[in-house]
């Protein structure tokens, strides 16, 4: 099969966008309800849940952020139907979040709050039974064939070395590149692992307004941080980026931009936003990769697709995440966290095209049903970005 005639299998769902995963989603909406919801998808098997540290005790610019991932999550195409569970007297009120959520899609939804079913125990009855009864509906939707323009595909590097900018993140950059010829969608993330290599980006902006949106989030995060007395340029932050041979965060920036491929960026999203255009975009998110990634994921990423030189074993609970390295070591130490191995271009042993095209079919697979590493283990660890820079 040729590129341009590529599928995957996947499930459409009522907002006429097409999931890759057929999930439950035990949403917590706040941290009051976490334990819940943990008890909750611990009684059925094949829902998920996460432990959201949020939704009180927030200023609104802080609790929106927070309410656009929750809703974004809900609205995610890998979701069949959510069951959103409350404490009552938090910040994110339920009226809130349906709110939101009822904004971006019309899939199944359940609601539970704590305080009114009587307690925890109460909850958790009520919350095993709509869990169930939407995971028999779940259960009786077939897969059906898509073209890969149906994706939208997140990126994300951590644990980087100096093998992330020579090899993994171009090969994504080569991934990027196929999936937008595809008709498909590339989010960029991380800001702060654009700084020092904005000006490259900006002359790919599809205009000057896009350009406009680039360096206004860059500035956005840098002014928050010189509230605080803190210069990012200054330096890399993270000791693991230095052990692994890189320098100065504008040489991270470098490497990481690969990411985006070639081709022109068509929009620029904040946190947790809709992603709505089509070819390769970008999405304002922390340097935290759990949290970067949960931003896309709201915005509708179904795949991630995840660089890492060190060895960094990320997952997600609604989109999987594949690992790939550019360093062969790590590939043999972290062999059961990290998917494809990628150091074969370093050795002259593949192009970057066909390292893009090994990584499109990995990408294909997945979101055809293979499990990544991270779903094997379980890994569903997240963080939800807080509003210090968005000042």
């Amino acid at each position: 099969m040729s590129n341009k005639n590529m599928t995957f299998w996947g499930y459409k769902r009522p907002d006429g966008k097409v999931g890759v995963r057929n999930h439950i989603l035990i949403l917590p909406a706040s941290v009051c309800a976490s334990d819940t919801t943990r008890i909750i998808a611990s009684q059925v098997n094949g829902v998920i849940t996460f432990n959201n540290q949020n939704g009180c005790s927030q200023v609104p610019k802080d609790l929106q952020l927070t309410l656009d991932v929750m809703s974004g999550f809900a609205a995610n195409p890998n979701i069949y139907g959510t069951v959103v569970v409350s404490l009552g007297c938090e910040n994110a009120q339920m009226d809130l979040l349906v709110g939101e959520i009822n904004k971006r899609t019309n899939k199944p939804l359940k609601q539970l709050i704590i305080q009114e079913e009587g307690g925890t125990l109460k909850t958790i009855e009520r919350g095993v039974r709509y869990a169930k009864e939407m995971l028999a509906e779940a259960s009786l939707l077939q897969k059906e064939e898509f073209p890969m323009s149906e994706l939208i595909i997140g990126t994300e590097c951590g644990g980087s070395d100096t093998t992330s900018g020579l090899a993994a993140n171009p090969a994504i950059g080569s991934l990027s590149d196929k999936m937008v010829e595809l008709g498909g969608t590339v989010i960029l993330s991380e800001t702060t692992e654009l700084i020092g290599a904005e000006h490259i980006l900006a002359k790919r902006a599809k205009d000057e307004e896009v350009k406009e949106k680039l360096y206004k989030i860059i500035e956005r995060y840098e002014q928050s941080l010189e509230l605080v007395g803190e210069k990012v340029r200054d330096g890399n932050p993270s000791p693991g980026n230095k052990a692994g041979g890189l320098t100065t965060l504008e040489e991270k920036s470098l490497g990481c931009v690969h990411k985006g491929g070639t081709t022109t960026i068509n929009e620029v999203y904040d946190y947790a936003k809709d992603v709505i255009k089509k070819g390769l975009v970008i999405m304002d998110t922390p340097g935290n990769d759990p949290s970067s990634i949960a931003g896309m994921v709201a915005g509708g990423a179904q795949v991630v697709v995840f660089s890492t030189g060190r060895g960094t074993p990320t997952g997600n609970p609604i989109a999987p995440v594949i690992k790939i390295t550019g360093n062969r070591e790590t590939f043999k130490k972290m062999k059961d966290n990290i998917d494809m191995d990628c150091s074969g271009f370093i050795y002259g042993e593949k192009t970057l095209d066909e390292l893009g095209e090994i990584l499109l079919e990995e990408v294909q697979e997945v979101a055809s049903g293979k499990q990544t590493k991270a779903e094997q283990l379980g890994y569903i660890e997240l963080g939800i970005m807080r509003a210090a820079n968005y000042v």
